[in-house]
């Protein structure tokens, strides 16, 4: 079994921008700039409670920040389903991106609270972040996926058929409470099934990454880290058909109406951020902070869009790509956020690889090929691999957005294989039959970078930050 990071025991350092050279402003616009913004991997968010310094999976002395760490790390309760590297669960983990891609492309808006969902509700078990939580009274500790493109969160309850062994109990909790169809959070549920007449208890079906599971939306107390989050409304799952429901549940960090940042009012001010630790990282965590305490001071931004046809996702104003000093051509409509149809490009902590649609990712695949010369092969999702001696030819990969350069180490735009003799462009084309266009700026690019959400003033901010 290959088992990944503990944790450190001190507090993550928070890097300005002042002094890196991955974030830079358009020159031209430098005086109007804030600051700014998969494969086999799940990253985890872990609240750390305080504790011993020399022990590397030891809390905080203070529990302000929620840790991140790979989800297979060795302070993770977590397994990794079979013994193989990390190398190729990424590249297992990043076959799946497709599925994940299908569903952002599903999220659309619902034109009233008592309309029924427009959503599929597919969604993929990519594992993202797992962010240490506790519900009910007392708390009852639980690992939960963190997904920012999903806004209701749920978790497995005592009696659920296909569920693991870790459950949520809610005649454990003091203050627990089922709620019926005639709240307004029922109908602001994907998937809702309640009856046409009289009140009934709030039930909904999902699919997730082709698994589904039925639940019925209850309340109860959050806790992450020092914060607690009153009645918070949540799906406690009693069935569960197929595998990649995750194991302990989910919460979303979307922007819909029952997501935590909606349900926390104005604990967070509509700000969060997170840093993600390299995925090679095996004892440094990365963070979840919620608000605007403790945020980067320094730190450049871009536009965060809404897009009323699907409103959950993180949207910004993407306008092209480089590789190494060359702009690389493309019809810009590719890129064009459209509020009218949900096209444009979005940030994701679930998708494990960065993907764009079709002529753009061959567009960049090509160049970059170009610039390194040799010969290619495929790895799993990866086209664009080569002997790694040619990695000192391999171009940096340079994102740009409005008012922000995002220039990519070589941990975030190159993988290996397990055998480290190959090396490969670690992006993919988004799947041909997505129904509009949609590019999807994924976690293994956010590595060691703070990323920053303000939905109350509408920006994404990103950072430098070595979290590992």
């Amino acid at each position: 079994m290959v088992s990944l990071p503990a944790m450190h025991g001190h507090q993550p350092l928070i890097a300005t921008t002042s002094s890196s050279s991955y974030l830079r402003p358009h020159p031209e616009k430098s005086s109007t700039m804030d600051a700014k913004l998969g494969i086999g991997l799940f990253l985890c968010v872990v609240w750390v409670m305080s504790g011993n310094a020399t022990d590397p999976c030891g809390s905080q002395p203070d529990e302000s920040d929620l840790n991140v760490i790979p989800v297979y790390s060795k302070c993770s309760p977590f397994k990794p389903p079979k013994a193989d590297s990390w190398d190729t669960r990424i590249v297992d983990m990043a076959s799946k991106d497709p599925l994940r891609v299908r569903y952002l492309s599903t999220l659309l808006g619902q034109k009233t609270v008592s309309a029924a969902p427009i959503a599929s509700g597919q969604t993929f078990n990519i594992g993202n972040y797992i962010v240490r939580a506790k519900l009910g009274t007392p708390g009852q500790l639980l690992f939960m996926v963190l997904d920012t493109s999903t806004d209701e969160a749920f978790v497995p309850c005592s009696g659920c058929t296909g569920c693991s062994d870790t459950t949520f109990s809610p005649k454990a909790s003091t203050s627990y409470g089922p709620l019926d169809c005639s709240v307004p959070q029922c109908g602001q549920v994907r998937g809702l099934s309640c009856p046409a007449t009289g009140t009934g208890a709030c039930s909904f079906n999902q699919t997730y990454a082709g698994s589904s599971f039925s639940a019925t939306l209850v309340q109860d107390s959050l806790r992450l880290a020092a914060d607690v989050i009153p009645n918070y409304s949540f799906g406690c799952v009693n069935t569960i058909s197929g595998a990649s429901v995750p194991a302990q549940g989910l919460l979303g960090l979307g922007r819909g109406p029952l997501s935590l940042l909606s349900q926390s009012g104005t604990n967070y001010s509509g700000v969060f951020s997170y840093c993600l630790p390299s995925f090679k990282s095996y004892y440094f965590s990365g963070s979840l902070k919620l608000g605007p305490v403790g945020q980067p001071k320094s730190i450049r931004t871009t536009p965060l869009l809404r897009n009323p046809h699907r409103p959950s996702l993180y949207y910004v104003n993407f306008t092209g790509i480089s590789v190494g000093r060359v702009l690389v051509s493309f019809p810009s409509e590719y890129l064009e956020f459209n509020p009218y149809t949900g096209s444009g490009t979005i940030i994701d902590s679930g998708t494990v690889i960065t993907r764009f649609v079709e002529p753009v990712y061959n567009a960049v695949r090509e160049e970059f090929r170009k610039q390194v010369g040799g010969t290619f092969s495929s790895i799993g999702a990866f086209d664009t691999c080569f002997v790694k001696t040619y990695e000192n030819l391999a171009p940096p990969i340079t994102l740009h957005f409005e008012g922000l350069d995002l220039k990519l180490p070589l941990e975030n735009s190159l993988i290996h294989s397990s055998a480290g003799s190959l090396a490969c462009l670690a992006m993919a084309a988004a799947p041909d039959n997505v129904n509009s266009v949609l590019n999807v700026i994924a976690n293994f690019q956010q590595q060691n970078l703070r990323i920053l959400f303000d939905t109350v003033n509408n920006k994404v901010g990103i950072a430098r930050e070595v979290c590992n």
